[in-house]
């Protein structure tokens, strides 16, 4: 099956990943049913779709959409016969997973792909009890999923070549970038590095060195608006001046080996809890949180448009081929 002939996108899981996957299909043009056993995942669902469309529809990502292509299905049987695609998004317990997709396997149409929005299971335990397991790959979105590009595409010891690349061709055919993580490994690529800046900054917290407030500064301010189109080692290359990242190596590598840093989270306690809660909440001010999801997604547009306008050379998108 081609991407073109893909037509019926099944989600069993709604929530944040599963609206938000909901909406990027239902704007490609896709028809999509979602189940979900909580009463009130209907109700997220739709409002997730109807909150993020005015923003996708500005943006002119909506020109092949339709949001009357949303449905629900009672069960994961009655989700998954007949579709052509299928992601799973319940929550990241790997119990529930297992059995999940035990569950898919025995209902899914032959021809379909079966993905898990998993964020950092390994596949090959996913599909140990699947009919089908050479069918499942992991198809790792990043939220608000509706816009960012990002999916991790990872196979398990019994995927199959041509599953990963289907879902791959898939996740591009609905303007997705997906990235093959080349070996299975617990977390993939982008929480792992996302992790070691989240324990650097609770240990910043705990030691009483910034604020909640005063590290997203340093973020945002400095390092995340490169962060944004260069990455991290594009960015080392480019401050090492004419000598690259050569230069910058042998000025700054003797660095890495000072213990400036930790590797090891601190002890989650009470007092650190407290204190990011209340730093999040004294951040974000008296701006609620629908206010706050739309400014974001704004900002993920425009800063979109600039890359394409200013960063990517001419029919190019700087991103690496999947391998």
């Amino acid at each position: 099956m081609s991407t073109s002939e893909i037509k019926r996108v099944a989600l069993v899981g709604g929530g944040v990943i599963g609206g938000g996957w909901a909406t990027r299909c239902l704007a490609h043009g896709l028809e999509v049913v979602v189940t979900d056993p909580k009463h009130e995942a209907r109700d997220y669902v739709e409002k997730t779709v109807a909150d993020a469309w005015p923003v996708l529809e500005e943006a002119g990502l909506t020109d092949q959409g339709n949001r009357d292509r949303l449905y629900f299905a009672d069960d994961i049987a009655a989700a998954v016969t007949a579709a052509d695609f299928i992601q799973e998004n319940v929550p990241e317990r790997e119990d529930l997973k297992i059995a999940v997709h035990e569950e898919i396997s025995q209902h899914a149409a032959p021809a379909s792909v079966i993905a898990s929005s998993s964020s950092g299971l390994l596949p090959s335990r996913l599909q140990s009890r699947c009919k089908h397991p050479e069918r499942l790959i992991i198809g790792h979105p990043f939220a608000p999923v509706y816009l960012l590009p990002l999916v991790e595409v990872v196979g398990g010891e019994q995927t199959s070549l041509q599953a990963i690349s289907r879902a791959g061709d898939f996740y591009r055919s609905i303007g997705m970038r997906p990235l093959h993580v080349r070996r299975e490994i617990e977390a993939y690529i982008a929480d792992r590095l996302q992790e070691s800046l989240y324990r650097e900054a609770l240990h910043l917290i705990n030691d009483g060195v910034a604020t909640v407030a005063e590290i997203d500064a340093a973020v945002t301010g400095g390092p995340g608006l490169r962060w944004a189109f260069m990455g991290t080692f594009l960015a080392w290359h480019l401050g090492g001046g004419p000598g690259g990242m050569r230069h910058t190596i042998e000025q700054f590598g003797p660095a890495l080996e000072l213990p400036w840093s930790h590797m090891q989270a601190p002890k989650l306690t009470d007092e650190l809890k407290r204190r990011i809660v209340e730093g999040c909440e004294e951040e974000s001010g008296v701006r609620d949180f629908n206010e706050l999801e739309r400014r974001r997604d704004r900002c993920l547009v425009e800063i979109q448009k600039v890359l394409e306008q200013h960063w990517y050379p001419q029919g190019e998108d700087g991103w690496p081929e999947m391998q």
